[in-house]
Protein backbone atom coordinates (compact mmCIF):
# COMPACT_ATOMS: atom_id res chain seq x y z
CA UNK A 1 0.00 0.00 0.00
CA UNK A 2 0.99 3.07 -1.00
CA UNK A 3 1.65 5.84 2.22
CA UNK A 4 1.44 9.74 1.76
CA UNK A 5 2.91 11.28 -1.64
CA UNK A 6 0.19 13.81 -0.99
CA UNK A 7 -2.87 12.02 -0.90
CA UNK A 8 -4.77 9.36 -3.86
CA UNK A 9 -6.19 12.08 -5.03
CA UNK A 10 -3.31 14.15 -5.81
CA UNK A 11 -0.86 11.23 -6.56
CA UNK A 12 -3.38 9.62 -9.35
CA UNK A 13 -4.18 12.89 -11.04
CA UNK A 14 -0.20 13.65 -11.42
CA UNK A 15 -0.32 14.67 -15.56
CA UNK A 16 -3.45 17.34 -14.33
CA UNK A 17 -1.24 19.13 -12.33
CA UNK A 18 0.98 22.19 -13.50
CA UNK A 19 4.25 23.77 -12.32
CA UNK A 20 4.06 27.30 -11.93
CA UNK A 21 7.19 29.65 -11.61
CA UNK A 22 8.02 31.10 -8.05
CA UNK A 23 8.15 34.92 -7.22
CA UNK A 24 11.68 36.43 -7.91
CA UNK A 25 11.58 39.89 -7.21
CA UNK A 26 9.35 42.26 -6.30
CA UNK A 27 5.36 42.75 -7.57
CA UNK A 28 2.39 44.74 -6.79
CA UNK A 29 -0.92 43.61 -7.33
CA UNK A 30 -4.14 45.15 -5.79
CA UNK A 31 -4.71 42.20 -3.61
CA UNK A 32 -2.09 39.71 -2.77
CA UNK A 33 -3.71 36.35 -1.61
CA UNK A 34 -0.96 34.13 0.66
CA UNK A 35 -2.45 30.53 0.02
CA UNK A 36 -3.19 28.52 -2.99
CA UNK A 37 -5.96 26.23 -1.70
CA UNK A 38 -9.76 26.60 -2.51
CA UNK A 39 -9.63 29.30 -0.50
CA UNK A 40 -7.63 31.75 -1.85
CA UNK A 41 -8.45 30.32 -5.19
CA UNK A 42 -12.00 30.96 -5.01
CA UNK A 43 -11.29 34.73 -3.43
CA UNK A 44 -9.39 35.16 -6.60
CA UNK A 45 -12.22 33.84 -8.92
CA UNK A 46 -14.72 35.92 -7.34
CA UNK A 47 -12.65 39.30 -7.27
CA UNK A 48 -11.99 38.90 -10.90
CA UNK A 49 -15.06 37.93 -11.72
CA UNK A 50 -16.83 40.94 -9.74
CA UNK A 51 -13.83 43.42 -10.97
CA UNK A 52 -12.00 42.27 -14.08
CA UNK A 53 -9.67 44.78 -13.79
CA UNK A 54 -7.80 43.76 -10.33
CA UNK A 55 -4.81 42.59 -10.80
CA UNK A 56 -4.17 39.61 -8.42
CA UNK A 57 -1.54 37.89 -6.95
CA UNK A 58 -1.41 34.22 -5.58
CA UNK A 59 1.36 32.77 -3.25
CA UNK A 60 1.75 29.31 -2.43
CA UNK A 61 4.01 28.19 -0.58
CA UNK A 62 4.48 24.82 -2.18
CA UNK A 63 2.21 23.74 -5.14
CA UNK A 64 -1.71 24.24 -5.40
CA UNK A 65 -3.78 21.87 -3.92
CA UNK A 66 -0.60 20.56 -1.45
CA UNK A 67 -2.53 21.13 1.89
CA UNK A 68 -6.44 19.97 2.72
CA UNK A 69 -7.84 21.23 -0.68
CA UNK A 70 -6.10 18.06 -2.53
CA UNK A 71 -6.00 15.72 0.73
CA UNK A 72 -10.12 15.68 1.75
CA UNK A 73 -12.70 13.16 1.31
CA UNK A 74 -13.81 15.05 -1.39
CA UNK A 75 -17.12 16.64 0.19
CA UNK A 76 -18.97 19.68 -1.28
CA UNK A 77 -21.17 19.17 1.31
CA UNK A 78 -23.97 21.65 2.81
CA UNK A 79 -23.32 20.54 6.31
CA UNK A 80 -23.82 23.26 9.32
CA UNK A 81 -20.51 24.78 8.96
CA UNK A 82 -19.19 26.03 12.81
CA UNK A 83 -21.25 26.21 15.83
CA UNK A 84 -24.88 28.43 15.82
CA UNK A 85 -24.78 29.43 19.62
CA UNK A 86 -20.60 31.26 18.35
CA UNK A 87 -22.52 32.23 16.04
CA UNK A 88 -25.49 34.37 16.45
CA UNK A 89 -24.38 37.41 18.04
CA UNK A 90 -25.20 40.98 17.90
CA UNK A 91 -25.01 41.94 14.26
CA UNK A 92 -25.73 38.56 12.62
CA UNK A 93 -28.86 37.19 13.85
CA UNK A 94 -30.75 34.09 13.89
CA UNK A 95 -32.14 34.17 10.49
CA UNK A 96 -28.81 35.39 9.09
CA UNK A 97 -27.46 32.76 10.42
CA UNK A 98 -30.31 30.36 8.79
CA UNK A 99 -29.66 32.18 5.72
CA UNK A 100 -25.74 31.57 5.49
CA UNK A 101 -27.12 27.76 6.78
CA UNK A 102 -29.09 27.88 3.28
CA UNK A 103 -25.99 29.70 1.46
CA UNK A 104 -24.02 26.44 1.95
CA UNK A 105 -26.99 23.83 0.58
CA UNK A 106 -27.10 25.87 -1.97
CA UNK A 107 -22.87 26.13 -3.08
CA UNK A 108 -22.89 22.62 -3.28
CA UNK A 109 -24.33 22.73 -5.70
CA UNK A 110 -23.15 25.72 -7.35
CA UNK A 111 -19.87 24.43 -7.27
CA UNK A 112 -20.53 21.34 -9.43
CA UNK A 113 -22.57 23.84 -12.33
CA UNK A 114 -19.86 26.33 -12.36
CA UNK A 115 -17.02 23.22 -13.33
CA UNK A 116 -20.04 21.69 -15.42
CA UNK A 117 -20.48 25.02 -16.98
CA UNK A 118 -16.73 25.51 -17.35
CA UNK A 119 -15.95 21.78 -19.12
CA UNK A 120 -15.06 20.98 -15.86
CA UNK A 121 -14.98 17.13 -14.71
CA UNK A 122 -14.52 16.89 -10.81
CA UNK A 123 -15.88 13.23 -10.83
CA UNK A 124 -18.79 15.33 -9.48
CA UNK A 125 -22.15 13.13 -8.85
CA UNK A 126 -25.20 14.45 -6.47
CA UNK A 127 -25.87 12.07 -3.50
CA UNK A 128 -26.29 14.24 -0.59
CA UNK A 129 -24.94 13.25 2.91
CA UNK A 130 -25.91 10.40 5.37
CA UNK A 131 -24.90 10.00 8.73
CA UNK A 132 -25.76 6.82 9.81
CA UNK A 133 -26.45 5.20 13.24
CA UNK A 134 -25.57 1.84 14.60
CA UNK A 135 -26.49 2.41 18.04
CA UNK A 136 -29.76 3.07 19.92
CA UNK A 137 -27.43 5.90 21.40
CA UNK A 138 -25.88 7.40 18.00
CA UNK A 139 -29.59 7.35 16.86
CA UNK A 140 -31.12 9.25 20.06
CA UNK A 141 -28.25 11.83 19.40
CA UNK A 142 -29.61 11.62 15.44
CA UNK A 143 -32.79 12.32 16.92
CA UNK A 144 -31.69 15.70 19.15
CA UNK A 145 -29.51 16.84 16.02
CA UNK A 146 -32.82 16.65 13.83
CA UNK A 147 -35.08 18.20 16.54
CA UNK A 148 -32.36 21.21 16.88
CA UNK A 149 -32.53 21.47 13.35
CA UNK A 150 -36.46 21.45 13.50
CA UNK A 151 -36.43 24.32 16.20
CA UNK A 152 -33.86 26.07 14.25
CA UNK A 153 -35.89 26.05 11.03
CA UNK A 154 -34.61 23.23 8.98
CA UNK A 155 -37.43 21.97 6.73
CA UNK A 156 -37.81 18.22 5.59
CA UNK A 157 -36.24 19.22 2.49
CA UNK A 158 -33.57 20.05 4.01
CA UNK A 159 -32.90 17.61 6.49
CA UNK A 160 -34.48 14.10 7.74
CA UNK A 161 -34.65 10.97 9.07
CA UNK A 162 -34.49 7.50 7.64
CA UNK A 163 -35.58 4.46 8.81
CA UNK A 164 -33.11 1.62 9.31
CA UNK A 165 -35.04 0.20 6.52
CA UNK A 166 -34.43 2.84 4.45
CA UNK A 167 -30.80 3.52 5.86
CA UNK A 168 -30.02 -0.33 4.73
CA UNK A 169 -31.68 0.10 1.06
CA UNK A 170 -29.28 3.23 0.10
CA UNK A 171 -26.27 1.32 2.17
CA UNK A 172 -25.84 -2.11 3.40
CA UNK A 173 -24.08 -2.03 6.60
CA UNK A 174 -24.91 -3.99 9.42
CA UNK A 175 -26.80 -2.60 12.61
CA UNK A 176 -27.89 0.20 11.02
CA UNK A 177 -30.09 1.74 13.15
CA UNK A 178 -31.10 4.95 11.21
CA UNK A 179 -29.70 7.90 9.95
CA UNK A 180 -30.13 11.71 9.42
CA UNK A 181 -30.29 12.81 5.36
CA UNK A 182 -29.93 15.57 3.06
CA UNK A 183 -29.66 16.12 -0.47
CA UNK A 184 -27.25 19.21 -0.25
CA UNK A 185 -23.89 17.08 -1.13
CA UNK A 186 -22.14 16.43 -3.77
CA UNK A 187 -19.05 14.03 -4.06
CA UNK A 188 -16.03 14.92 -6.28
CA UNK A 189 -12.38 14.36 -6.30
CA UNK A 190 -10.80 16.95 -4.87
CA UNK A 191 -8.03 17.21 -6.63
CA UNK A 192 -9.56 17.87 -9.93
CA UNK A 193 -11.49 20.46 -8.39
CA UNK A 194 -8.14 22.40 -7.03
CA UNK A 195 -6.65 22.20 -10.64
CA UNK A 196 -9.84 23.00 -12.31
CA UNK A 197 -10.60 26.87 -9.86
CA UNK A 198 -6.81 27.28 -10.46
CA UNK A 199 -6.86 27.20 -14.56
CA UNK A 200 -10.26 29.11 -14.02
CA UNK A 201 -8.35 31.68 -11.91
CA UNK A 202 -5.17 31.90 -14.30
CA UNK A 203 -7.73 32.17 -17.46
CA UNK A 204 -9.14 35.37 -15.83
CA UNK A 205 -5.60 36.85 -15.05
CA UNK A 206 -5.18 35.84 -11.94
CA UNK A 207 -1.22 35.28 -11.20
CA UNK A 208 -0.27 32.40 -9.48
CA UNK A 209 3.71 31.60 -7.77
CA UNK A 210 4.27 28.37 -6.51
CA UNK A 211 7.20 27.21 -4.35
CA UNK A 212 6.78 30.44 -2.53
CA UNK A 213 6.94 30.85 1.12
CA UNK A 214 5.61 34.17 2.69
CA UNK A 215 7.86 35.46 5.62
CA UNK A 216 6.03 38.05 7.18
CA UNK A 217 3.25 40.00 6.55
CA UNK A 218 3.33 43.92 7.58
CA UNK A 219 0.73 46.61 5.83
CA UNK A 220 0.59 44.99 2.48
CA UNK A 221 4.24 44.06 2.24
CA UNK A 222 4.28 40.29 2.23
CA UNK A 223 8.12 39.38 2.41
CA UNK A 224 9.61 35.93 0.84
CA UNK A 225 13.51 34.97 0.47
CA UNK A 226 13.25 35.84 -3.19
CA UNK A 227 11.35 39.47 -2.92
CA UNK A 228 8.20 41.48 -2.29
CA UNK A 229 4.48 41.31 -3.20
CA UNK A 230 3.11 44.61 -2.53
CA UNK A 231 -0.95 44.59 -2.43
CA UNK A 232 -3.32 47.59 -1.74
CA UNK A 233 -5.05 44.52 0.25
CA UNK A 234 -3.81 41.05 1.88
CA UNK A 235 -5.55 37.77 2.49
CA UNK A 236 -4.21 35.40 4.17
CA UNK A 237 -5.79 31.74 3.21
CA UNK A 238 -3.18 29.42 4.76
CA UNK A 239 -6.12 27.63 7.18
CA UNK A 240 -4.81 24.12 8.64
CA UNK A 241 -1.05 25.99 7.77
CA UNK A 242 -1.73 29.34 10.11
CA UNK A 243 0.23 28.64 13.28
CA UNK A 244 3.30 28.77 10.89
CA UNK A 245 2.94 32.42 10.49
CA UNK A 246 4.42 34.92 12.62
CA UNK A 247 2.80 35.50 15.84
CA UNK A 248 -0.06 32.96 14.90
CA UNK A 249 1.08 29.59 16.71
CA UNK A 250 -1.81 29.10 18.87
CA UNK A 251 -4.46 30.90 16.66
CA UNK A 252 -5.71 27.85 14.37
CA UNK A 253 -5.20 24.05 15.90
CA UNK A 254 -3.41 21.98 12.83
CA UNK A 255 -5.64 19.41 13.39
CA UNK A 256 -5.08 15.96 12.03
CA UNK A 257 -7.32 13.57 9.22
CA UNK A 258 -6.45 10.69 8.01
CA UNK A 259 -7.90 8.77 4.79
CA UNK A 260 -7.70 5.31 3.17
CA UNK A 261 -8.23 4.29 -0.05
CA UNK A 262 -9.01 0.80 -1.75
CA UNK A 263 -8.79 -1.03 -4.64
CA UNK A 264 -11.13 -0.57 -7.29
CA UNK A 265 -14.34 -3.31 -5.86
CA UNK A 266 -15.87 -5.34 -8.74
CA UNK A 267 -19.84 -5.16 -9.54
CA UNK A 268 -20.66 -8.31 -7.25
CA UNK A 269 -19.07 -6.26 -4.14
CA UNK A 270 -21.10 -3.18 -4.83
CA UNK A 271 -24.04 -5.84 -4.87
CA UNK A 272 -23.75 -6.48 -1.59
CA UNK A 273 -23.12 -2.84 -0.40
CA UNK A 274 -25.50 -0.95 -2.95
CA UNK A 275 -24.01 2.74 -2.17
CA UNK A 276 -25.53 3.06 -5.96
CA UNK A 277 -26.85 6.91 -5.14
CA UNK A 278 -23.38 7.75 -4.05
CA UNK A 279 -24.12 9.35 -0.73
CA UNK A 280 -21.64 11.16 1.07
CA UNK A 281 -21.66 8.78 4.05
CA UNK A 282 -20.39 9.59 7.82
CA UNK A 283 -20.94 8.29 11.27
CA UNK A 284 -22.62 9.38 14.28
CA UNK A 285 -20.34 8.06 16.88
CA UNK A 286 -17.72 9.92 18.55
CA UNK A 287 -14.75 8.91 16.90
CA UNK A 288 -15.57 10.45 13.81
CA UNK A 289 -15.49 8.79 9.76
CA UNK A 290 -16.50 9.94 6.55
CA UNK A 291 -16.66 8.19 3.07
CA UNK A 292 -17.18 8.30 -0.03
CA UNK A 293 -17.32 5.73 -3.14
CA UNK A 294 -15.19 7.58 -6.14
CA UNK A 295 -15.67 7.31 -9.48
CA UNK A 296 -13.41 4.18 -10.29
CA UNK A 297 -15.28 2.50 -7.91
CA UNK A 298 -13.49 2.63 -4.68
CA UNK A 299 -13.82 3.74 -1.16
CA UNK A 300 -12.13 6.59 0.09
CA UNK A 301 -12.84 6.78 3.88
CA UNK A 302 -11.33 8.90 6.57
CA UNK A 303 -11.10 9.85 10.42
CA UNK A 304 -9.38 11.65 13.20
CA UNK A 305 -6.72 8.59 14.34
CA UNK A 306 -3.64 10.88 15.78
CA UNK A 307 -5.12 14.13 16.11
CA UNK A 308 -2.70 16.40 16.32
CA UNK A 309 1.34 17.37 16.41
CA UNK A 310 3.21 18.56 19.67
CA UNK A 311 3.65 22.37 18.95
CA UNK A 312 1.44 22.70 16.06
CA UNK A 313 3.81 21.01 13.50
CA UNK A 314 2.39 20.29 10.40
CA UNK A 315 3.53 17.01 7.85
CA UNK A 316 5.46 17.61 5.35
CA UNK A 317 3.90 14.71 2.17
CA UNK A 318 1.06 13.34 3.79
CA UNK A 319 2.45 10.32 5.16
CA UNK A 320 0.39 8.35 7.93
CA UNK A 321 1.59 6.21 11.21
CA UNK A 322 0.93 2.35 11.36
CA UNK A 323 -1.32 2.79 13.80
CA UNK A 324 -3.91 5.29 12.29
CA UNK A 325 -3.75 2.97 9.50
CA UNK A 326 -4.96 -0.26 11.03
CA UNK A 327 -7.93 1.89 12.73
CA UNK A 328 -9.30 3.19 9.57
CA UNK A 329 -8.99 -0.35 8.14
CA UNK A 330 -10.40 -1.88 10.74
CA UNK A 331 -13.49 0.93 10.52
CA UNK A 332 -14.17 0.37 6.87
CA UNK A 333 -13.82 -3.57 7.28
CA UNK A 334 -16.70 -3.71 9.94
CA UNK A 335 -19.14 -1.22 7.59
CA UNK A 336 -19.06 -3.89 4.75
CA UNK A 337 -17.42 -7.51 7.08
CA UNK A 338 -18.82 -9.77 4.36
CA UNK A 339 -16.61 -7.91 1.70
CA UNK A 340 -13.09 -8.79 1.12
CA UNK A 341 -11.15 -5.46 0.08
CA UNK A 342 -7.78 -4.69 -0.07
CA UNK A 343 -6.02 -1.01 0.35
CA UNK A 344 -4.22 0.86 -2.14
CA UNK A 345 -3.32 4.69 -0.54
CA UNK A 346 -3.00 5.78 2.85
CA UNK A 347 -2.57 9.92 3.86
CA UNK A 348 -3.19 12.45 6.20
CA UNK A 349 -3.44 16.37 5.83
CA UNK A 350 -4.00 19.16 7.87
CA UNK A 351 -6.95 21.09 8.82
CA UNK A 352 -7.85 24.33 10.06
CA UNK A 353 -9.79 24.27 13.72
CA UNK A 354 -10.50 27.50 15.87
CA UNK A 355 -11.12 27.62 19.31
CA UNK A 356 -15.10 28.03 19.07
CA UNK A 357 -14.81 25.73 16.16
CA UNK A 358 -16.67 27.91 13.90
CA UNK A 359 -15.08 30.07 10.77
CA UNK A 360 -14.72 33.55 10.73
CA UNK A 361 -13.82 36.07 7.74
CA UNK A 362 -11.26 38.99 9.96
CA UNK A 363 -11.27 42.30 8.53
CA UNK A 364 -8.31 44.03 9.57
CA UNK A 365 -8.26 47.94 7.79
CA UNK A 366 -5.61 49.22 9.52
CA UNK A 367 -2.96 46.65 8.26
CA UNK A 368 -4.71 46.03 5.18
CA UNK A 369 -5.47 42.33 5.86
CA UNK A 370 -8.15 39.72 5.42
CA UNK A 371 -7.75 36.61 7.70
CA UNK A 372 -10.58 33.45 6.62
CA UNK A 373 -10.98 30.28 7.75
CA UNK A 374 -11.84 28.00 10.55
CA UNK A 375 -13.69 25.75 8.55
CA UNK A 376 -13.44 22.43 11.38
CA UNK A 377 -13.71 20.19 8.34
CA UNK A 378 -16.37 21.47 6.29
CA UNK A 379 -13.52 23.66 4.11
CA UNK A 380 -14.71 22.22 0.57
CA UNK A 381 -18.14 24.07 0.41
CA UNK A 382 -16.92 26.75 3.45
CA UNK A 383 -14.38 27.88 1.41
CA UNK A 384 -16.40 28.70 -1.32
CA UNK A 385 -18.60 30.70 0.36
CA UNK A 386 -15.57 32.30 2.33
CA UNK A 387 -13.86 32.95 -1.16
CA UNK A 388 -17.02 34.69 -2.26
CA UNK A 389 -17.75 37.07 0.94
CA UNK A 390 -13.84 38.19 1.11
CA UNK A 391 -14.20 39.08 -3.02
CA UNK A 392 -17.83 40.94 -1.93
CA UNK A 393 -15.90 42.94 0.69
CA UNK A 394 -12.66 43.98 -1.04
CA UNK A 395 -14.46 44.94 -4.39
CA UNK A 396 -16.55 47.35 -6.01
CA UNK A 397 -19.50 44.69 -6.17
CA UNK A 398 -22.80 45.90 -4.49
CA UNK A 399 -23.57 44.03 -2.36
CA UNK A 400 -22.03 43.01 1.15
CA UNK A 401 -22.08 39.81 2.42
CA UNK A 402 -24.07 37.75 4.93
CA UNK A 403 -22.52 38.68 8.49
CA UNK A 404 -22.62 35.57 10.23
CA UNK A 405 -19.04 34.75 9.23
CA UNK A 406 -17.31 38.42 9.29
CA UNK A 407 -16.06 39.03 13.11
CA UNK A 408 -12.68 38.79 15.11
CA UNK A 409 -10.73 35.11 14.73
CA UNK A 410 -11.32 33.10 18.05
CA UNK A 411 -9.40 33.56 20.63
CA UNK A 412 -6.35 31.32 20.74
CA UNK A 413 -5.90 27.82 21.95
CA UNK A 414 -4.07 27.21 25.11
CA UNK A 415 0.09 26.85 25.54
CA UNK A 416 1.25 23.79 25.14
CA UNK A 417 1.70 21.31 26.62
CA UNK A 418 -2.20 22.10 27.38
CA UNK A 419 -3.19 21.47 23.59
CA UNK A 420 -0.77 18.30 23.15
CA UNK A 421 -2.51 16.80 26.34
CA UNK A 422 -6.11 18.03 25.47
CA UNK A 423 -6.33 16.37 22.13
CA UNK A 424 -4.84 13.22 23.30
CA UNK A 425 -7.97 13.16 26.71
CA UNK A 426 -10.43 14.32 23.92
CA UNK A 427 -9.69 11.40 21.63
CA UNK A 428 -9.48 8.75 24.71
CA UNK A 429 -12.87 10.34 26.16
CA UNK A 430 -14.18 9.63 22.65
CA UNK A 431 -13.09 6.37 22.20
CA UNK A 432 -13.89 5.20 25.09
CA UNK A 433 -17.32 6.41 24.56
CA UNK A 434 -18.17 4.19 21.71
CA UNK A 435 -16.91 1.04 23.31
CA UNK A 436 -19.00 1.60 26.47
CA UNK A 437 -22.08 2.88 24.00
CA UNK A 438 -21.50 -0.64 22.01
CA UNK A 439 -21.12 -2.71 25.00
CA UNK A 440 -24.03 -1.42 27.30
CA UNK A 441 -26.53 -0.49 24.78
CA UNK A 442 -29.42 1.48 25.49
CA UNK A 443 -30.66 5.96 23.99
CA UNK A 444 -27.74 7.32 26.53
CA UNK A 445 -24.83 8.82 25.82
CA UNK A 446 -21.90 7.77 27.72
CA UNK A 447 -20.36 10.50 30.45
CA UNK A 448 -17.30 10.18 28.49
CA UNK A 449 -18.65 11.08 25.16
CA UNK A 450 -20.37 14.18 27.76
CA UNK A 451 -17.05 15.10 29.05
CA UNK A 452 -15.15 15.29 26.06
CA UNK A 453 -17.70 17.72 24.70
CA UNK A 454 -17.24 19.92 27.54
CA UNK A 455 -12.94 19.39 27.21
CA UNK A 456 -12.95 20.44 23.40
CA UNK A 457 -15.52 22.83 23.22
CA UNK A 458 -18.13 21.78 21.32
Amino acid sequence: MKNGNGSFWLDSTREMSQTRERLEGDVYADVVIVGGGYTGLWTAYWLKTYDPGLKIVILEQEYVGFGASGRNGGWISGKTVGMRKNLERPGASHDDLLAMERECFNAAFEVEELMRAHGKDIDAHRGGWMQIARTQAELARLRHHLAEDREWGLTEDEVRLLSASETSTRINSPGVTGALYSPYAVKCNPAKLVYAVAELCEDLGVIIYENTRVDSIDQGDCRTSRGHAHGKSVVMAVEGYTAAMPGLKRSLLPMISSMIVTEPLGQEQWDEIGWSGYECISGAQHVYFYAQRTADDRIALGGRGRPYFWNSQTDKNGEMDSGTIDLLEEITRDLFPSVPMQFAHAWRGILGVPRDWSPFIDVDANNHLVRAGGYAGQGVTASYVAGRAVAQILSDYDEQPNPTWVRRAPRSWEPEPLRWVGTRVVQALYSGADKVEHKRGGTQTSILGLAANVVSGR
